[in-house]
C-alpha cells in the first residue's frame, strides 16, 4: 500500500518521480497507439456483435464509479423499452471461459462487480476474459437482450462497440501523462462519445481538463442509509447513525477508498477508515482487530464478506449502497446512438 500511496501522490503532478518514468510513458503510449491502429487496420481482429454494444470505462487506473455508472444505465435503458444485459472481465474470476453470474455465483468465481451488477441491476451478466465470447454467450442464452453494457472493457479493442463512455472523478486526469509516469492508460485527448466526470461538483477547469469537444455529464454518488449485512432488511439512516454514541469505523476495498470515506463524513460520521487494495478478498479478516460497534462498508465488499462464514454474521457489519445520480439526458443520448443502429 506504501508503493501504492507513492505512486498515486506522484500522478498528481510532475515533479521528479514522475519525469524521471516520462520516457517510460512514451513508450508506454506508443505501444498503446500502435495496438489501436493494429485494430483499426484490421491486422489484429475485432468482433461485432449483432446488438448495439455500450462500453463503459475509463483512462484512469484505478476506481472512478464504473459500476455504479453501469447499473444507473441498465435501469435507464430498460425504463426506455430496452432489454440490457452487461459483459465483464471479471477481475479475480477462475475461469478466462464465459461464464453466466448468477444467484449461486460467487466473487471468486466471476468477480466481485460483476455479482454486485447482476444483484442491484437484475440484469443477465456474463464474465469471460474475452468480451467478444462473453457477448455472444449472453445473447445465447438471452436472446432478448437488445443491447450489451461492457464494465470496463475500454481498451479491449477485440470487441467493437458503438458507444464509448469515459468516466473520470474529481482527480480530473492527474498530471496528464500515462503510466508509469501518471495515472492513464491513454492520452487525456482520446475519442470518445460521452464524457462522464463523478464529482460533487463540475467546475469550468475539470471540464476543460477532462473534456474532448464532446458531451460532459456530471455524475455523483448517494449514499445515506446502512443496512445490516446479516439482514440487509434493517436499516438506519448515516444520518441517525451519526447521532449515536457508538464507534464506527469503515472499510473500504475499491479503487478510490477516499470517496467512500468523504462520503460517510459528509454525512457527519466521524470514523476510524481502513482502506483495502481494490478487490480485496477479506479472507484474512482485517476486520477482526477494529475497535468499532459499527464497521460501515461498501456493497462491492459486501458481496465478498456475506460469503464467509467469519464475516456474514458479525452484527457490527454494515452495508451502505450508493446510487448514481445522472442527468437523465445522457441516457437519452445513449438510447439515440443506440437506435441508429439495427437491432438484432
Amino acid at each position: 500500500m506504501s508503493l501504492e500511496t507513492t505512486f498515486t501522490r506522484a500522478w498528481q503532478r510532475r515533479g521528479p518521480l514522475a519525469c524521471a518514468l516520462y520516457p517510460l510513458a512514451l513508450l508506454f503510449r506508443a505501444l498503446a497507439a500502435l495496438r489501436r491502429w493494429l485494430y483499426r487496420t484490421g491486422i489484429l481482429r475485432s468482433n461485432r456483435l449483432p446488438v448495439p454494444v455500450v462500453v463503459v470505462g475509463n483512462i484512469f487506473i484505478g476506481g472512478t464509479g464504473k459500476t455504479p455508472l453501469t447499473i444507473w444505465l441498465v435501469q435507464q435503458l430498460r425504463a426506455a423499452g430496452l432489454t440490457p444485459g452487461v459483459v465483464s472481465r471479471g477481475f479475480g474470476a477462475t475461469d478466462g471461459a464465459p461464464r453466466p453470474v448468477t444467484a449461486m455465483s460467487t466473487p471468486a468465481q466471476v468477480g466481485d462487480e460483476p455479482v454486485l451488477i447482476a444483484t442491484r441491476a437484475g440484469c443477465p451478466v456474463v464474465v469471460g476474459r474475452d468480451r467478444a465470447a462473453a457477448g455472444r454467450a449472453l445473447l445465447a442464452a438471452h436472446p432478448e437482450v437488445d443491447v450489451i453494457l461492457t464494465d470496463d472493457g475500454l481498451q479491449h479493442y477485440a470487441l467493437q462497440r458503438d458507444v464509448e463512455i469515459v468516466l473520470f472523478d474529481g482527480r480530473g486526469t492527474g498530471n496528464g501523462w500515462t503510466l508509469p509516469a501518471g495515472p492513464l492508460r491513454e492520452g487525456p485527448g482520446r475519442r470518445r462519445d460521452v464524457t462522464v466526470v463523478n464529482t460533487p461538483e463540475l467546475t469550468d477547469a475539470l471540464r476543460r481538463k477532462v473534456g474532448n469537444g464532446g458531451p460532459v455529464f456530471q455524475m455523483t454518488l448517494a449514499g445515506d442509509v446502512a443496512e445490516r449485512l446479516a439482514d440487509r432488511r434493517e436499516r438506519v439512516t448515516l444520518a441517525e447513525l451519526a447521532a449515536r454514541p457508538v464507534k464506527v469505523a469503515a472499510v473500504a476495498g475499491i479503487g478510490n477508498p477516499a470517496r467512500f470515506f468523504g462520503m460517510l463524513a459528509n454525512a457527519g460520521l466521524r470514523c476510524t477508515e481502513l482502506a483495502l487494495p481494490d478487490h480485496h478478498d477479506f479472507l484474512d479478516n482485517p476486520l477482526r482487530a477494529l475497535d468499532a460497534d459499527v464497521i460501515l462498508m461498501t456493497e462491492k465488499d459486501a458481496v465478498k464478506c456475506v460469503q464467509i462464514e467469519e464475516l456474514k454474521d458479525d452484527p457490527r457489519l454494515w452495508v451502505v449502497p450508493v446510487t448514481a445520480r445522472i442527468d437523465a439526458a445522457l441516457a437519452e443520448h445513449i438510447v439515440e446512438k443506440c437506435r441508429g443502429r439495427t437491432f438484432a
